[in-house]
């Protein structure tokens, strides 16, 4: 198998993390420093990551209802809570894309790097549903506009399903509209973004369905494995 994949299935990090680590020099094979690419054959060679050995560990997916405030890494620098803390596990896990800061919501962790990078795949169609509400009344033209797909600094976004849930006026601020959108794919702040080119500024966001996986009954801050049927319907999608 490819390096990268061997050291995605040890947990170490997804595909593309992996491929900086050998591109930075920090993993040997029999010794040796890898080149991205190479095959190895983990029961026979010893792989190792700045000197240590990897070893497979054995594979975990969990679904969490992310809080605010806790970042979607692994580890933080400055010591802020991470979407891994709020996990109960041991392994080595990494959350499958992210979610901002001050969103909400349902996030995958897990160790499978194959799995990871097909659910982030845009070819895949993994839907992702978002309630969010933004400041002012969403008129026909920014819901077509969204529909359509809109132009963002990184290209053109495919078209959303988007519906409006509620118009709120509260009583010591302007009017709110309560939203819900489903993407088919998952770049930086996309949401935030394709709001705010139609005009409107999200105040609050809440990832509330991840393909066929909901946060009916998990509280915030908790986390859950995935069952095996929820996992069968996930590899499935992803192309397994």
């Amino acid at each position: 198998m490819r390096l990268q994949k061997a050291l995605a299935e040890a947990g170490f990090a997804s595909r593309r993390a992996s491929e900086e680590l050998i591109t930075a020099g920090r993993v040997t094979i029999d010794g040796v420093p890898a080149e991205l690419g190479a095959s190895v054959n983990p029961e026979m060679q010893l792989i190792a990551v700045d000197g240590r050995p990897i070893a497979a560990e054995p594979k975990e997916y969990w679904l969490l209802n992310k809080p605010a405030g806790v970042l979607s890494a692994v580890t933080d620098a400055r010591g802020r809570r991470t979407v891994v803390d709020c996990v109960p596990t041991r392994v080595r896990i990494f959350p499958v894309g992210r979610l901002d800061l001050d969103s909400t919501g349902l996030l995958l962790l897990t160790n499978d790097g194959d799995l990871a990078g097909r659910l982030l795949h845009p070819r895949f169609h993994v839907e992702k549903e978002y309630e969010v509400q933004v400041r002012g009344v969403v008129g026909k033209a920014a819901l077509e506009a969204l529909r359509r797909g809109v132009m963002l600094e990184d290209g053109p976004t495919a078209p959303a399903v988007v519906h409006v849930l509620e118009i709120l006026r509260p009583p010591r601020s302007g009017p709110r509209t309560s939203l819900s959108i489903v993407l088919y794919e998952g770049r930086k702040r996309q949401v935030r973004r394709m709001l705010e080119t139609v005009g409107h500024r999200v105040v609050a966001l809440h990832r509330t369905r991840f393909d066929g996986l909901s946060d009916a009954g998990l509280l915030p801050g908790q986390a859950r494995r995935l069952s095996v049927a929820e996992l069968t319907r996930l590899g499935k999608q992803a192309g397994e």
